[in-house]
């Protein structure tokens, strides 16, 4: 796929990439899309030079050895700091995610002084994304939109949904019955999640490949939101 700019057509790019890989799209595929091509198609690139740094970013930027001006382009997404100890920054976004540094970063954006932070609305993103490829390939296809985050019970990071469109993210098992008979109180599984994961093993951040297809999974295809994998802060056991 080429470099996205502000204002490209994903669907459109995406479509015409899966037909010149012979790629025919079907019904209950689901294309998971980086979340970086879907900030740049719309213009959530900012450029430091236009940032004036706050008081409390100069602040936090002595203790974090970063940019003061990154610094206050992350607080400009963020409902409030989480925790926040040495080069670590975790906040909640105005989305009601919480991640490192409110998802705004460097990373494979090419004007070295300019930082990219997520989607405005990750949810509309997947919605209009998945609307025109129903319009390119008569198909009924869901979206993933996923970003890389970390985990304070786990080492290292993973993909996980953002926004969604098309399938419902939770598969809910309270109320069935394991293989012994006993009642399942608490378990759901987040396929969306599981799905963003496993479309990373093949979007590998340095080859040019924003965009995984995935076939032949067996899910509940509906309405579906990125915000439905949010824990309320009050079942949150870390905030």
């Amino acid at each position: 796929m080429p470099l996205i700019k502000r204002g490209d057509d994903i669907a459109a790019i995406a479509f015409t990439a899966g037909k010149a890989q012979g790629l025919d799209f079907k019904d209950y595929d689901i294309l998971v899309v980086a979340q970086k091509i879907v900030s740049k198609a719309e213009g959530k690139i900012v450029n430091l030079q236009t940032i004036t740094p706050s008081k409390f970013a100069e602040h936090i930027a002595k203790s974090n050895d970063k940019d003061p001006r990154h610094i206050e382009a992350i607080l400009n997404d963020t409902a409030r700091i989480v925790r926040m100890q040495g080069p670590h920054l975790i906040v909640e976004t105005r989305h009601g995610f919480v991640c490192a540094n409110a998802g705004v970063d460097r990373s494979n954006v090419e004007d070295e002084d300019s930082v990219i932070g997520l989607p405005t609305n990750p949810d509309e993103s997947a919605h209009r994304i998945r609307s025109r490829l129903r319009e390119l390939t008569d198909s009924k296809i869901g979206v993933i939109i996923a970003d890389t985050f970390g985990r304070a019970w786990r080492i290292g990071q993973v993909n996980v949904a953002i926004g969604i469109d098309g399938l419902r993210p939770v598969i809910d098992y309270r109320g069935s019955e394991d293989m012994f008979g006993r009642t399942l109180n608490v378990t759901q599984i987040a396929i969306a999640d599981e799905l963003a994961s496993a479309a990373e093993l093949v979007m590998k951040k340095s080859d040019g490949t924003p965009i995984a297809l995935i076939r032949g999974i067996d899910y509940a295809a509906g309405e579906g939101s990125g915000r439905q994998l949010l824990r309320p802060p009050e079942d949150d056991l870390f905030r």
